[in-house]
């Protein structure tokens, strides 16, 4: 395999890596506070960007990356004598940011998940191992002479094994003159609490539908099929997960979830064989685990729906109507939940046991016909 046909780990299937992404959406008040925390002169070694997968943090770090690469060299803790910067936004076609790019400037290094080409077959390593930390130290010391700033960007810091932590731990405690280091962390309670004192902490939230729509548009993603309202409720804010509910026409699994359940306890036991069997092999692969997030959404929805007269934020047509219908009260709340417990360890027995995709699938769409009978009946 070539080193252009080589996975990233830190890229979404379907969309572009965050280093070719220019535009940030949603995120003002995390931009606000970097650029804070820039102009007082009080710059922090390490920072924590954190929020939940896909909603643009590692978008974020790459925009830290060429803002700070972009300035002049630092004098007492200040970038020169020129006023705080009000914008991370940086010039697009500069030879600093084709470099970036092209993963080819020096003062920048990319950690993330290595390739193992011993392995049979090769493939992405599990962890940031430790040798992936050590190779900051020689980072450090050959662009020591180069008198600019210097920047790492982990993607993500959970990934890291114990000893990879121990020894980012040692470099944030000592960190080198003219460093930052941006740690990207979809769960930051992994992290050793060591690590997370020693950085600042940059918190990215879930997108409405007007930022994510105008996110997908900048991925790719021109032709949204469904209201974006239903896409950011359906991804709960997050443009990866959307990429990925359109990539694996998600919009019409869900909707077809919905049209299952409204007839229960009546199923169609052709169009949910249907369903099940769209999961088999390994072209279904990612289809299966989106339709298994779906049911889990499903069923979330239904328990919150019960234990909540709030009104909810629809996912799909009708879906507020079918909610209610299987899901008045408390006692169906409770039931819901614990029915989403109890496939959700079905799902990774079966997975442990490489079982068909499909009749996992099956059984639990029969699992909540069976539920839903009982709850239309109460």
């Amino acid at each position: 395999m070539s080193e252009t046909e080589i996975p990233e780990p830190d890229r979404i299937e379907g969309a572009p890596h965050p280093r070719h992404v220019p535009l940030l959406y949603g995120q003002p008040a995390a931009e606000r506070d970097f650029l804070a925390a820039h102009g007082s002169g009080r710059m922090h070694h390490g920072w924590l960007i954190t929020g939940p997968r896909g909603v643009g943090k590692a978008t974020l770090a790459w925009k830290i990356a060429r803002f700070l690469l972009s300035e002049p060299t630092r004098d007492g803790g200040m970038f020169g004598d020129a006023p705080p910067a009000d914008t991370l936004v940086t010039p697009a076609d500069t030879p600093l940011a084709r470099r970036m790019t092209a993963l080819a400037e020096p003062r920048l290094m990319l950690v993330r998940r290595p390739w193992d080409s011993k392995a049979s077959p090769p493939r992405l390593k599990r962890d940031i191992t430790v040798d992936e930390i050590r190779k900051l130290n020689g980072f450090f010391n050959l662009s020591a002479t180069d008198g600019g700033h210097r920047v790492v960007i982990i993607d993500a810091a959970d990934e890291m094994n114990p000893n990879a932590a121990n020894a980012l731990l040692k470099i944030l405690e000592e960190p080198p003159a003219n460093s930052t280091l941006l740690l990207i962390s979809h769960r930051p309670m992994r992290l050793l609490p060591t690590i997370r004192s020693r950085c600042r902490v940059l918190k990215c939230q879930n997108l409405g539908p007007e930022d994510l729509a105008l996110a997908l548009a900048a991925a790719g993603f021109d032709d949204i099929s469904a209201r974006p309202e239903h896409l950011a409720t359906l991804a709960a804010g997050s443009v990866g997960e959307a990429v990925r509910i359109l990539t694996e026409q998600g919009l019409e699994h869900y909707q077809t979830l919905l049209a299952l359940i409204a007839d229960s306890p009546q199923m169609d036991r052709i169009r949910a064989t249907q369903l099940a069997e769209r999961c088999s092999g390994a072209a279904g692969q990612a289809r299966y685990d989106l339709v298994l997030r779906l049911i889990e959404f499903l069923l979330h929805r239904l328990a919150l729906k019960g234990a909540s007269n709030r009104p909810l934020a629809e996912a799909a047509d009708d879906e507020a109507i079918i909610l209610g219908r299987f899901s008045k009260d408390a006692g169906a709340a409770r039931d819901w939940a614990t029915l989403a417990e109890t496939l959700a360890k079905r799902s990774q027995h079966a997975r442990a046991v490489n079982l068909d995709p499909a009749a996992v699938i099956l059984d639990m769409l029969l699992k909540i016909n069976q539920m839903a009978g009982q709850r239309r009946a109460a």
